[in-house]
Order: structure tokens, then C-alpha cells, then sequence
């Protein structure tokens, strides 16, 4: 299993001695590209021109060459003054574009923005650790399918590093993200690198009723209930020698959650009806997008389970947090959507769509986008380019569709679903204005915040777009 991380230090927050990077992330003409990191530990100076693909440092000086004609000769300009970094257009014919809009005159970079330079894109990062590579962290590599597990984002490739560690150990483990962002795929790659024998198995615990989740679980003998026709095994038991993956688990239901301890306390499992509990070596992976510990104090989820299961917690951070990783996604998206990867293009009105959108469904949107991309931009036999006008409404214009936000006391998980994507597109439109949120959703302010204090929105990421 190749595993490789090139991060040590701990989460960027951690850091004192942080260093500012830029990520050649995507080109438009060749979306399959590997992106690499330039660190700019010691530079003063970058220049972007048009030439063979090449990062040349001169002492302090770093000069990008790409092929991409639809840049000047020498193009732009990255120049440190105290504060970071500002942004120079050398008379370019094309422009320089940051964050959307073209840039007239030395602008300050923010961590996290976005550069265009013709046809490619490059995401500025204000703060990272020192010594860090061209390359990103990755973790099960030669699997090609976990495209999730490859980042320049130095707090996710802390986190690859710990689940490295941890994958032969019974420590347990509990993913924490958004829908979307790639808990099952976290799951997966954490059994493959735990070399058990037995087979990977997933639950939805909020897709199967209530009624029958114990006996989808923990098995049933026959005749235990009504309808119960023959024995049933269980997922636990199914799972015997390998990994059961428990995606909502805030979901399971109190009698179940009780069960499930016991699993875990007492590696057995007691199939309803049955009176001889069996014994199973299984490890439980958990995930969920809840609150759990607020979960706990409202009594909806058991303390002891809750403690239970706490050894090491993943947080995979949402999309629009790691713009400098889109390249590498995309690139592994595109071959699992058609065949002819290869022949894809993006023009750059469809790409700065993708940089500049929030994707509030994460990963699994975007895959959705540029399926539906490719499929209206075919052409059979030529280059296939996707442009803006190929993607889904919400991604054209940069907007989610207006959702109820008047809360209700049946109010569902999809409810609470949509009225989060909403606040984080108003967040994005405004900036983080809060006043500005508040009137657009025609909530009071300390509502806003109220929300984005239960949704853990990081409301600085905002304001520094």
C-alpha cells in the first residue's frame, strides 16, 4: 500500500512559523495536468510567462513558465512587501484576472485567492509549514478510485498522516464532514491500509426505518418478529474480520445505539431473538455531518457510545476550503466520468465557475457538474470543451435556487440541509457582511449568527475571499 505524506508538522492553526505558497492548480487545455506547490519560504519575487513548463529560481526570484499561448511573454507579477504578497498585471493582453475580476492596479493577496493568467489558475496560500514540498500529501495512492485522498491543504495531510498510524491499531476512528465530502472514501482507504482479511461494509444508518435498523445490524433469529422468515446475519457479523462503516450515525436510533455499544465493549453481538451472544472481531468506522457532542447534551445520543467511539476524529474540510486541491480532484473525476478524459477542455469562463462556486454539496456536486458538462459538450471525434453555459443553473450563476428559510417544528435533515447550502452562498455573495446575509434571508442578525455557530461555519473564510 503506497503511502506518502510529505507534512509533519502540526494543523496549520499549530504552526509559528508559517510560510506563504502558490498552487499552479488547473489549466483549462489540460485539465489532466498534475498541479504542484511552489513554496515562497524566502522569494521575493514571482513571475508568471509564457514558455515550457518550468518553475526556475534565481536566489530569491522564481520564474513560472507555462505553455499556454493565450498568455503574454511575461504576464504578471507576485512582489513581497510586508504584509504577504501583491499582484502585478505587466501590460498583458489578455489581463490578469483575481478572484474574477481583473486586476488595474498591485493588489494584496489574501489566503486563499484565486489567479488566472490566460488559461490557467493558481490558489494563494498565505500560511503553511515550512519546508513543504511541490508535491501533495497522499494516502492509499495506488488505489485509483479515493480521488479525495490527495491534498495541499497541510491540515488534511496531517490528518492522512494519523490515519496512516492508526489503520492496524482497534483505535476507533470517527470521520466528521459535510455531504459530499468523501467519508466513505476516508473509510475505505483506512481498511485497506488495516490489511484485514474480512470484507468493507457500509450503512446509511438514516436510510433503513427505525423498525428494522437492530436486525440490519445485529441479525434476528426466525421468527423474532413478525416477518422474520429465516435467520438473518447482520452487518456485524457480516463484517466479521473486516470493517463495518456507520455513515449518520447520529441517526441511529437509542435502542440500537445501545447494541451497538455492546459491540463495541464487548466485541459480541446478541441477534434479536437470540439468546447466546456471538462473538465477532469487526472494527466500527463512524461518520456523520451532526454535532455529536451537542447531540449528547440534548440527550438524543448515548454518552457512553459518544465516548466510546471518540479515539481519533477526522474533519474533512468542505470544497470551497480547498480550492488548491480542485486540480487534483477534477483530474481524477474526469476519467471516471467518460472515456475521454483526455480529450476534455475547459474554457476559462467554465473553470473560473468552478474556483468561485461554493459547492455546498461538496465532491459529489461537482462530479454532478461536470457530468452534466461533458455530456452536453460532447462531440464525438474532436476535443471536447466545457464551457459555463454546460453546467448545472446553480453553478452558472453562482447561486443555489432561494429555499424556505422560515423554520418549522417537523422541520427534516434535508431541511436543515438546504437552509445551510443557502447561508453559505449568501456568506459567499456578501463576503461575510453578516447585516447584508441577514436582510437577503430577512432573518434577524443574531439569527445568522446563531446558525453559523451551529453549522461550524469558519465566517473569516469569507471575508477573506
Amino acid at each position: 500500500m503506497g503511502i506518502t505524506v510529505s507534512v509533519h508538522e502540526d494543523d496549520v492553526e499549530d504552526i509559528v512559523d508559517t510560510v506563504p505558497s502558490l498552487v499552479r492548480v488547473m489549466s483549462c487545455d489540460r485539465p489532466l495536468d498534475l498541479p504542484i506547490r511552489i513554496p515562497l519560504d524566502d522569494i521575493t519575487q514571482v513571475t508568471f510567462a509564457r514558455g515550457a513548463s518550468n518553475v526556475e529560481r534565481v536566489t530569491n526570484e522564481v520564474i513560472v513558465s507555462i505553455p499556454d499561448a493565450r498568455m503574454s511573454t511575461v504576464h504578471a507579477r507576485l512582489r513581497r512587501i510586508d504584509r504577504g504578497f501583491v499582484l502585478e498585471d505587466i501590460d498583458s493582453k489578455n489581463g490578469t484576472i483575481l478572484n474574477g475580476r481583473p486586476v488595474e492596479s498591485a493588489t494584496q493577496l489574501g489566503d486563499g485567492d484565486v489567479i488566472e493568467t490566460g488559461h490557467t489558475f493558481f490558489v494563494y496560500r498565505a500560511r503553511g509549514p515550512r519546508g513543504q514540498t511541490a508535491d501533495p500529501a497522499r494516502i492509499a495512492d495506488d488505489s485509483p478510485d479515493e480521488l479525495q485522498l490527495a491534498t495541499f491543504l497541510p491540515s488534511l495531510a496531517r490528518q492522512f498522516e494519523r490515519i496512516a498510524k492508526v489503520s492496524r491499531s482497534n483505535i476507533p476512528v470517527i470521520v466528521l464532514g459535510e455531504t459530499g465530502t468523501g467519508k466513505e472514501v476516508v473509510a475505505r482507504a483506512l481498511h485497506r491500509l488495516s490489511s484485514r482479511s474480512g470484507p468493507f461494509l457500509a450503512l446509511n444508518c438514516g436510510a433503513i426505518p427505525a423498525t428494522l435498523i437492530e436486525s440490519e445490524l445485529f441479525g434476528a433469529r426466525k421468527g423474532a418478529f413478525s416477518g422474520a422468515v429465516e435467520d438473518r446475519l447482520g452487518l456485524v457479523r457480516a463484517a466479521d474480520g473486516g470493517t463495518l462503516f456507520l455513515d449518520e450515525i447520529g441517526e441511529l436510533p437509542l435502542p440500537a445505539q445501545v447494541a451497538l455499544l455492546r459491540v463495541l465493549q464487548e466485541q459480541e453481538v446478541l441477534p434479536i431473538g437470540g439468546t447466546k451472544p456471538v462473538k465477532v472481531d469487526v472494527r466500527i468506522v463512524a461518520a456523520t455531518h451532526k454535532a455529536l457532542d451537542r447531540m449528547v447534551d440534548a440527550i438524543k445520543f448515548r454518552a457512553d457510545l459518544f465516548a466510546r467511539l471518540g479515539g481519533l476524529t477526522v474533519r474533512l474540510p468542505p470544497l470551497r476550503e480547498r480550492r488548491e486541491d480542485l486540480g487534483l480532484i477534477v483530474a481524477k473525476l474526469l476519467p471516471r466520468i467518460t472515456p475521454r478524459a483526455a480529450d476534455v477542455r475547459l474554457s476559462r469562463r467554465a473553470a473560473r465557475a468552478l474556483f468561485l462556486y461554493p459547492f455546498p454539496h461538496n465532491i459529489r456536486e461537482l462530479e454532478k457538474a461536470l457530468g452534466l458538462g461533458l455530456t452536453i459538450a460532447y462531440n464525438e471525434g474532436a476535443p471536447i470543451e466545457i464551457d459555463l453555459d454546460d453546467f448545472p443553473e446553480e453553478v452558472r450563476n453562482g447561486i443555489r435556487p432561494a429555499v424556505a428559510t422560515t423554520a418549522r417544528p417537523d422541520a427534516t435533515a434535508q431541511d436543515d440541509e438546504d437552509r445551510k447550502a443557502h447561508l453559505i452562498t449568501l456568506l459567499t455573495q456578501h463576503r461575510g457582511r453578516i447585516a447584508d446575509v441577514a436582510r437577503a434571508m430577512g432573518k434577524a442578525r443574531m439569527q445568522i449568527h446563531r446558525w453559523i455557530q451551529r453549522y461550524e461555519i469558519d465566517l473569516e473564510a469569507f471575508r477573506r475571499k
